[in-house]
């Protein structure tokens, strides 16, 4: 019977208790695992009876050590904790948990396999050894299986299985995920129901082959030679039976035939092209494991290559855009397969490369740009480094782009006089660059860039630089036209010139003059202004150019300086002054007029008596009516005294009304005329206030009474002049309106009207 395992001082060497730390210390450096064994050696396995990573407290495990030559040939050592034990047998009994190794003399150490021992009352075990890939078997075990009825099962917390019995539960394919297991149960007692959890475990899995190694033979080839590639790995005892499967790659190109059962790769010759990085895989047939071995750098050895040269098509290395470009780079000397590369000076990036057992190789540059330029070698390499060509430099001419025209004027419109810059500019092409100028088709000159960049023409503009202006750029690889630019010049007004219609006769006052004022020279739209004696009469636009009229009534005699003014946003001119005299007509041009109005005004009596009711009234609220002593206000003015009166000064009589005021039943007043004044007139009338230059209306109390018939009053007047005194009289007299005339040639004729009382 094999021994069983307690450790206690009598496991180690007879030394003293002060030696026995210094020993573990030495065997530590000395036998640490894998120290003395080769990577290639295959490692031990430790096998269990029972089967299984945890027990209860009190039972008893016996571990065996198997390497590939089962069972094991002597020199066996045994591990706990990383501690060497005095135990040499192939099997080993424990009682005690811990982490447990072994090796053998043809063998490297064993993965460590943990065993526990617990005294909890539910434990969960799971079986031993496993490999990568191999299922697992988990069993949840009592203290007392005789009272447990069902069994939960949980991965990382979660529920995934349950039993109702002392078996047990298979996990497919396992992995080294670290997931934590556990399981509880329900035990029934003389105090009813209670939950039983058991410790988490972590599964054991042990690898099942390690990576592979690869080897190559011979390891530095001559060229042409063959070569044998060999993928070796090593399964463990338990697990010779497994078939494994080999795939072998150059970087990262696979050799051969995909996957091949034999670990060993035949290449019949291989070159020095062929130097590069080897691996090879190892996998089981289910692919449920797959591993890969380091890359080896294998050097097939060959004749260096020498005198490398670089050509360029066309000769010169003279090209323009959109050309080809030929690199042609080759040796002198040199054997087997030869890499050439091509590089443009001052960048990393190469632009070619090209393996071939040749002496020569080209490489074609399609539709160079202008970045292509700069100065070009080649290099040829069979292994034993790069050789590097003479540098070659590359031109590339671009013809120019499309020029952009544009025009730079002093302010945002251009006017006759200023000086402005066109400047054409093409964005891309080699210099030297010869720019024409033009105006619509005519040619205004030429400026040359030597260093490619914009050139400028100024012009001063005249009245004749309106229209379209283009610009052409032109390097001897082909002329380019700009896109049209249309540059509008403003001419300032010229003066104008004031003409009056019709023109030759004396103008009368009654009649319509026409006051015409125009520019002969002025871009437009043209605004005209007209003035009499320095005061707007109106304004006119010509939209389109040329002149514009204003019509002018002749209420009055309003002789006088007439003169206009012309502008179109650079400053006005204005005419020279008209000096104009008016004649006053004769009595028969009057009379007519006169008895039109009284024939109009009998037609529409009534409405007109109406109309002067409601106007009344609506007069007196606005201006205050008519004081109690009869003294006359005009109609529709302000208190304020203006100083701004521009009115004619001559006072002409026109027809007068007779009105009602509606306000007051017991006043009836008649309308005895209209007064306009001149200029001179105004400064001797401080009492009455004008703001407006048509007539005023003047109002006089003709009586009281009680809605009795109401007496018009329609009165005209010849061309008769009042002085100022002569005014004033007039206006103290007009509660005798009715009796007698206003002036000398006043004339005027009465109706009696009846009105019935308005209520407003």
């Amino acid at each position: 019977m094999e021994d069983m395992l307690d450790f206690h001082e009598t496991d180690f060497p007879a030394l003293s208790k002060g030696q026995v730390p210094m020993l573990l210390w030495l065997l530590l450096l000395i036998l640490a695992p894998g120290r003395e064994q080769s990577e290639l050696a295959p490692k031990a396995v430790i096998r269990l009876t029972p089967p299984w990573s945890t027990n209860f407290k009190g039972k008893t495990v016996t571990l065996t050590c198997e390497d590939s030559h089962s069972p094991a040939q002597g020199g066996i050592s045994w591990y706990y904790d990383d501690i060497l034990l005095k135990k040499k047998s192939g099997k080993l009994q424990i009682r005690n948990s811990g982490y447990y190794k072994c090796k053998t003399r043809g063998s490297s150490l064993s993965d460590p396999v943990h065993v526990e021992f617990l005294s909890d009352w539910l434990i969960l075990q799971a079986s031993l050894p496993v490999f990568e890939g191999d299922d697992v078997y988990l069993r949840c075990q009592g203290w007392k299986e005789e009272d447990i009825t069902e069994k939960i099962y949980y991965k990382d917390g979660e529920k995934f299985a349950v039993t109702y019995d002392s078996g047990f539960i298979r996990l497919n394919s396992a992995s080294t995920n670290n997931s934590k297991y556990h399981c509880t149960t329900y035990v029934e007692g003389l105090f009813g129901m209670w939950e039983e959890s058991s410790k988490a475990l972590r599964i054991q899995v042990q690898e099942l082959f390690p990576p592979p190694v690869l080897t190559a033979s011979p390891s530095q080839p001559i060229e042409g030679s063959p070569v044998t590639l060999k993928c070796e790995t090593w399964l463990p005892p338990q697990k010779s039976d497994t078939q494994l499967q080999f795939c072998f790659f150059r970087e990262d190109q696979a050799l051969g035939s995909d996957w091949r059962s034999s670990p060993e790769l035949q290449i019949p010759a291989i070159w020095s092209e062929d130097s590069r990085s080897y691996w090879c895989q190892a996998k089981t047939v289910t692919h449920s494991v797959m591993k890969r071995s380091l890359k080896s750098q294998i050097h097939v050895h060959r004749v260096p290559v020498s005198d490398v040269n670089l050509e360029i098509q066309p000769p010169g290395g003279k090209l323009i855009e959109g050309d080809n470009l030929v690199l042609t780079c080759s040796v002198a000397r040199g054997t087997g397969t030869i890499t050439f590369s091509w590089h443009r000076e001052g960048t990393i990036r190469i632009l070619g490369r090209k393996t071939q057992r040749s002496l020569s190789a080209e490489l074609q540059i399609p539709t160079v740009k202008e970045s292509d330029a700069g100065r070009y070698y080649c290099a040829a390499d069979n292994i034993h480094g790069p050789i590097l060509s003479t540098l070659i430099t590359v031109t590339v001419r671009i013809p120019v782009s499309r020029p952009v025209l544009t025009i730079r004027a002093p302010r945002a419109q251009a006017v006759v006089g200023d000086v402005v810059e066109l400047r054409c500019e093409a964005w891309r092409g080699s210099p030297p660059i010869l720019y024409q100028f033009y105006h619509e088709d005519a040619t205004l000159g030429s400026s040359s860039a030597p260093s490619g960049r914009a050139a400028s023409f100024n012009l001063s503009l005249t009245a004749d630089h309106s229209g379209s202006y283009s610009c052409e750029a032109d390097n001897g690889l082909g002329a380019q036209h700009s896109d049209r630019v249309t540059l509008n010049v403003t001419v300032p007004v010229s003066r104008p010139v004031l003409t009056l219609n019709p023109a030759g006769t004396q103008p009368v006052v009654g009649d319509v003059l026409e006051l015409r004022c125009e520019a002969q020279r002025g871009s437009p739209p043209i605004l005209y202004w007209f003035y009499h004696d320095n005061v707007t009469l109106g304004k006119s636009l010509a939209p389109f150019g040329g002149g514009a009229s204003f019509n002018l009534s002749l209420m009055a005699q309003p002789s006088g300086n007439y003169f206009c003014g012309a502008d179109n946003g650079l400053g006005i001119q204005c005419s020279e002054v008209v000096m104009l005299n008016f004649t006053v007509p004769s009595r028969s041009k009057i009379t007519p007029v006169t008895v039109g109005v009284i024939l109009g005004l009998l037609s529409i009596l009534g409405l007109a008596a109406t109309a002067a009711l409601v106007c009344e009234f609506r007069t007196q609220k606005k201006s205050g009516g008519i004081s109690a002593t009869g003294t006359a206000r005009s109609f529709g003015t302000e208190t304020q005294e203006s100083t701004h009166f521009e009115s004619p000064a001559l006072m002409e009589l026109q027809p007068v009304y007779s009105n009602v005021n509606p306000g007051d039943r017991d006043l009836v007043y008649t309308l005895v005329g209209s007064i306009q004044h001149t200029k001179e007139h105004l400064a001797n009338s401080p009492r009455l206030h004008w703001k407006h230059k048509g007539p005023t209306v003047i109002y006089s109390e003709n009586k009281k009474r009680h809605w009795r018939p109401l007496h018009l009053s329609l009165c005209t007047q010849r061309k008769s002049y009042m002085s100022t005194q002569q005014e004033s009289s007039y206006l103290h007299s007009h509660k005798m309106a009715r009796k007698r005339s206003l002036t000398r040639n006043q004339s005027c004729q009465h109706l009696d009207l009846r009105f019935q009382p308005l209520k407003l």
